[in-house]
């Protein structure tokens, strides 16, 4: 017997015979009783077909997502500086056990104090990637590895100082000399990225994916001028760059945000400079959410880390760090780091998201969301960069009371019956382990603005803890 045609027994649906369905299933309730308005003010339909995707760039959307890349990422577990002696033992374990890559965190230490034969006595940083949390210090750093390491280096460098002047007030214009002497050093290193730009200041302070997306744009092009007024070129700059992007609990929004953040890191590069071409992909280092853990029933923040891991890798990052459950706590112990390396394991081994690129090209709903997240955030960027640009907009104090607005809607959200898992529902009485360590203070070496407000480090369930 031959082979039925496939096609007369399933033929096309349009998108309004969908729908009618759809109304004749909900039996004379509203079709608009199914929509949905997300935290970024975009209509979500009850269906979406083909038919969506006809008026978007879809064919250079997806290359924005593959051209210049390989599949799979890096598993970059965070280690805090001990001795160098205990620090070295913990970074030697942790290859044998699963990790790719490190982040060093020296926030607080004298790095010009640091023994780094002894740190990284066996470790081949032209194999292994190390990302070295500098805060502030990176000239020092990269003097330091210049002569010790005589190859050419992997990892980079996360010294942030736009973002910390928005946290804290602290001058950027020393750590930003310090910037530019770190990437000079590091030319012959091309996989030895110094320019970090993060989106978790704006994240933690309460910000809407498109609010986040923006203003890390505008970060970019605030840097990109400071670092061009020193005498780098955008050559030198581009491909030393890597941005850092925190990821929040909503799946497929997460997903979208770092699938926009491709598109609008190439339409940024093409204003700049003509030259530039698709194959400078942005380096996207991925990390978990800290905004949305709780200390009530911590437990809890496992199943998170692991849905914004999973957004995280099909959005296509290209490091990933995820943090400890009890993170959010003070010191992680053995288990919950262990725990938290082996997510980013599970996700390469046993669900195999790391043998494709773009795993949710096509999806109907994530392509349009990637789209409609793209031109709000390009419009909010730009409408940024009229106020002068970020450093402008926020002396003025429209960066604060844009986000401060984003936060509030947020815990009304939470107020009005949105689920925090284990805060306001779902609640294991006892489960409190400890009580969340201090925020720090702010840097004594502030500069003046015109408004006192700073971008605070918030958690969204601190209020109903």
């Amino acid at each position: 017997m031959a082979n039925p045609d496939l096609k007369s027994l399933f033929p096309p649906v349009t998108k309004a015979e969908w729908m009618q369905q759809i109304r004749t299933d909900l039996k004379g309730k509203s079709i608009e009783s199914l929509k949905r308005l997300t935290s970024e003010g975009v209509e979500t339909e009850p269906v979406y077909t083909a038919e969506d995707l006809a008026n978007l760039p879809l064919a250079a959307n997806q290359a924005t997502q593959t051209t210049g890349r390989t599949p799979g990422w890096l598993n970059v577990p965070s280690v805090r500086f001990d001795t160098e002696t205990r620090t070295n033992s913990v970074l030697r374990d942790l290859l044998t056990k699963g990790a790719d890559s490190f982040r060093l965190n020296l926030s607080g230490i004298e790095v010009e104090k640091i023994n780094w034969s002894r740190l990284l006595n066996g470790l081949k940083l032209s194999d292994t990637p190390v990302w070295f949390y500098c805060d502030g210090q990176s000239e020092t750093v990269a003097q330091a590895l210049k002569p010790l390491l005589p190859y050419q280096l992997k990892g980079g460098f996360i010294d942030d100082p736009i973002s910390r002047s928005l946290r804290f007030g602290t001058d950027p214009t020393e750590s930003l000399t310090h910037l530019v002497e770190a990437t000079r050093l590091t030319l012959d290193s091309p996989q030895c990225r110094t320019i970090t730009v993060g989106s978790s200041v704006f994240h933690n302070a309460g910000a809407t994916a498109t609010q986040e997306l923006a203003f890390t744009l505008n970060a970019v092009v605030d840097l990109c001028d400071s670092l061009t007024d020193s005498g780098l070129t955008m050559e030198q700059i581009v491909p030393k760059t890597a941005l850092l992007l925190s990821i929040g609990t909503s799946y497929f929004t997460e997903i979208a945000k770092l699938r926009a953040l491709r598109i609008l890191w190439q339409r940024l590069l093409a204003f700049y400079h003509s030259s530039f071409s698709t194959h400078q992909a942005a380096f996207i280092f991925a990390q978990t959410s800290t905004f949305y853990d709780a200390t009530a029933t911590p437990y809890n923040n496992l199943l998170r880390a692991t849905t914004e891991a999973m957004s995280a890798v099909i959005g296509g990052c290209d490091a990933l760090t995820i943090h400890p459950y009890d993170a959010v706590l003070g010191e992680s112990d053995a288990f919950s780091t262990r725990i938290a390396r082996n997510i980013s394991i599970l996700l390469k081994e046993e669900a195999h998201l790391d043998k494709t690129l773009d795993p949710s090209a096509g999806s109907y709903y994530l392509e349009t969301l990637t789209n409609e997240l793209v031109e709000s955030a390009w419009s909010l960027f730009l409408d940024v960069e009229k106020r002068g640009g970020l450093s402008k907009a926020f002396e003025a104090g429209f960066i604060q009371s844009e986000i401060d607005r984003a936060y509030q809607e947020k815990v009304e959200a939470v107020k009005n019956g949105r689920i925090l898992v284990g805060v306001t529902k779902f609640r294991v009485q006892g489960e409190l382990v400890a009580k969340p360590p201090a925020q720090p203070e702010r840097s004594s070496e502030t500069f003046q603005v015109s408004t006192p407000v700073f971008l605070p480090d918030r958690r969204l369930a601190e209020e109903f803890e």
